[in-house]
């Protein structure tokens, strides 16, 4: 397998006996399936500052808010759709099978939409709810708030989004991290850089011997330290790095 060459960086190319792949996506990739991303430009939402509306405490000091918050964000999904970038992605992990691992800071289900079936969601995800007390998780696609009861335990307003708050630790660490340790090529699409441990990634995968490329509108603040670069919109530049990826693997991959 050869990884295709950067037009924007020159770096030699190498081939892969084995294809491991890890992708990790941001932002990035849903704003262009009009998805709004979670902090407006001056950190608030609708006046609101993020840290009232994603934290334990806030949930425990104004559960209504909270409710209120994530079941907005929750309809919001019900008429986006995956774009290009993202079905770019599924057709990825149609063509190398288990040698790929798709990890996503994003909680909206697009990459499912798309049909992404090996991936992680780092910091949760809004289609589901999670029991305070019984820790059991359940697919929850209706509104959610104090009223409603547990399946697993049928405690009343135990249940809370299934999303990784600030001050909680993300989700599936232990396989992020093993699969960043066995990888060949990192890519990153969508991220800003600035958010950890996430912004850690493409370094803890280059340590281990992995080429590291970024797929991003602009260069983000790790951006040099990849060994390979394209700039653009995810719907422009995913799909054409991902097709000439597709292109190098032997038959057997594909």
């Amino acid at each position: 397998m050869t990884i295709p060459e950067s037009k924007t960086l020159k770096s030699k190319t190498p081939k892969l006996k084995t294809p491991k792949v890890v992708v990790l996506t941001g932002a990035g990739i849903s704003a262009e399936s009009g998805l709004k991303t979670f902090r407006d430009n001056n950190g608030l939402w609708e006046d609101h500052r993020v840290e009232d509306v994603a934290t334990p405490e806030a949930f425990a000091q104004n559960p209504a808010l909270v409710y209120r918050f994530y079941n907005l964000r929750r309809e919001g999904l019900l008429d986006a759709e995956p774009n290009a970038a993202h079905l770019a992605l599924k057709d990825l992990e149609h063509a190398l099978g288990h040698s790929f691992l798709l990890i996503t800071q994003n909680v909206d289900n697009l990459h499912e939409k798309a049909g992404s079936r090996q991936l992680h969601h780092m910091h949760g995800e809004l289609t589901k709810a999670r029991c305070t007390h019984c820790h059991q998780v359940f697919k929850w696609q209706q509104n959610l708030d104090e009223t409603d009861h547990c399946p697993a335990c049928n405690s009343q307003g135990s249940l809370r989004p299934h999303i990784v708050w600030f001050g909680e630790m993300p989700l599936f660490m232990d396989e992020i991290y093993q699969a960043l340790s066995q990888c060949e090529l990192f890519i990153a699409i969508g991220t800003s850089g600035n958010v950890y441990p996430a912004a850690g990634f493409f370094d803890l995968a280059r340590q281990n011997g992995a080429k590291t490329v970024e797929l991003n509108l602009e260069p983000s603040l790790n951006a040099s330290a990849f060994n390979e670069g394209l700039y653009g919109p995810a719907t422009q530049v995913a799909p054409d790095y991902v097709q000439r990826l597709i292109n190098t693997l032997s038959p057997s991959y594909c």
